[in-house]
């Protein structure tokens, strides 16, 4: 290859490089303004038995219930975690209630690593998100997750009412190729953000 054609070539290949880094610094920071703004529940059944995954689903139901005049009552994420937080105990007695002797289970609200996630109206880039967890028996089976503030686990659709902004919404409710392009690339920072973290 002749000297100026290599020049050419590696001058393109570095501001194609530089393109990426900064659509994926761009589409990272999309992600961190979404995490500030939502919870998820994450249910872990105790095995993929249908006996165990219908008792997960019971579990969901539970904690949706329960969650429910907590909703009504936070503006934002923060007053939701507060909120959650004070009633971890009597969530989690809910959830062992909905078990009965079957399994113990354990609730959380921590932060935690989740893949790129597409519901009904909306999808979430991975990355990390502020989770109510209830982790069942072994915790071993397949699980169930939705966003329990703002309240989009009925299939709701994300509006300005729910605390997003016009340009969120348009990011997380598209299914056109810049979309699938931002999530992929946050998917990307995620996975190099682990390896450089050990994670």
């Amino acid at each position: 290859m002749p000297p100026r054609t290599s020049q050419i070539l590696q001058a393109v290949l570095l501001f194609l490089l530089a393109l990426s880094l900064n659509a994926g610094a761009a589409a990272l920071r999309t992600q961190e303004r979404l995490s500030e703004k939502v919870i998820r529940l994450h249910v872990l059944a105790n095995s993929d038995s249908p006996a165990d995954q219908a008792l997960k689903l019971r579990v969901r139901d539970r904690l949706l219930l329960d969650a429910a005049p907590l909703l009504q009552q936070a503006r934002d994420r923060r007053e939701m975690e507060a909120l959650l937080r004070d009633h971890l105990p009597e969530l989690a007695a809910a959830a062992r209630d909905t078990l009965g002797d079957s399994y113990p289970v354990t609730l959380e609200l921590r932060e935690a690593e989740f893949p790129t996630r597409r519901y009904d109206t909306f999808a979430l880039p991975a990355g990390r998100y502020l989770a109510l967890r209830a982790v069942i028996g072994d915790g071993a089976g397949r699980n169930w997750w939705c966003v329990v503030f703002p309240p989009l686990c009925g299939g709701a659709a994300p509006d300005t009412d729910s605390g997003f902004t016009a340009e969120e919404i348009g990011l997380i409710t598209r299914k056109s190729a810049p979309y699938a392009l931002k999530f992929r690339a946050v998917e990307c920072w995620e996975r190099l953000r682990q390896a450089l973290s050990g994670a």
